[in-house]
């Protein structure tokens, strides 16, 4: 790695780490920068989930007082994140290359999707949650499915949490997005477990990213919140197109 490579995946962990406190998918960011610097899809993959890891952890403290009252809730909750993790990370590591580089930019362009369209999707489910829509076993599987897709890949996971915490849970909006966090951090945090364990980890690129997503945590839980959404939001597009677009030309 040069000093240029860990400058850009520097500042690639503080965006992505602020973004993901706030409302997911850094990893929009994150990969794309791996992806542009030379690794191998599946190896930029586990290196990006290995280094944005302490990101995760950085937001969660930084929105420790919401989680005030719910943390037996949290507990709960990430176990099935935890379980579906495992299943993905495992999936991840078992299936051939090919089908990961099949498979991705498609998961990226959804991912798109769902962020551009937030705004939209956010007042649909607050209009179901104010007919009465509450948690069950729908919130648990929706839980551990969105976990599975967190271990396997995890871009806009925080979006799709956040999205069925909204209609399954009625509670203040940041206290979900401190349970969002939460949920997110265990996927990432048991999947990279389970990279180190039986897979290959680009350690000096995971360690660029960690220390920008540190401190992008932080960002996220103290200013992130008040940039402008449209701005937030179109750049996590552009950049996933222009990801997926590199994905399906080589």
């Amino acid at each position: 790695m040069t000093p240029l490579d860990v400058l850009a995946l520097g500042a690639a962990g503080v965006v992505a780490g602020a973004m993901n406190t706030v409302v997911g998918s850094g990893s929009l960011i994150t990969f794309p920068t791996l992806l542009a610097l030379g690794y191998a899809p599946v190896l930029a993959n586990v290196t990006n989930t290995v280094g944005i890891f302490p990101g995760s952890v950085s937001g969660i403290v930084g929105y420790r007082r919401e989680l005030r009252g719910g943390v037996g809730r949290a507990v709960r909750f990430g176990m099935l994140s935890a379980l579906g993790s495992i299943a993905g990370a495992l999936l991840l590591l078992q299936l051939p290359e090919s089908a990961f580089d099949a498979i991705v930019p498609a998961l990226i362009l959804i991912a798109c999707v769902l962020v551009a369209v937030q705004p939209r999707l956010s007042g649909w489910l607050t209009a179901r949650q104010r007919r009465g829509h509450q948690g069950g076993p729908l919130l648990w599987f929706g839980i551990l499915l969105t976990g599975t897709y967190g271990g396997y890949f995890g871009a806009a996971q925080g979006v799709l949490l956040i999205a069925l915490l909204t209609v399954f849970i009625d509670d203040d909006l940041q206290r979900l997005n401190a349970l969002k966090n939460v949920l997110a951090g265990v996927a990432n945090g048991v999947a990279a477990v389970v990279f180190i364990l039986i897979s290959e980890v680009a350690w000096g690129a995971a360690a660029s990213l960690a220390v920008g997503a540190i401190i992008g945590g932080q960002l996220g839980a103290t200013v992130g919140r008040r940039l402008p959404p449209p701005i937030y939001r179109t750049t996590i597009v552009l950049v996933g197109v222009i990801a997926a677009s590199v994905l399906i030309l080589t």
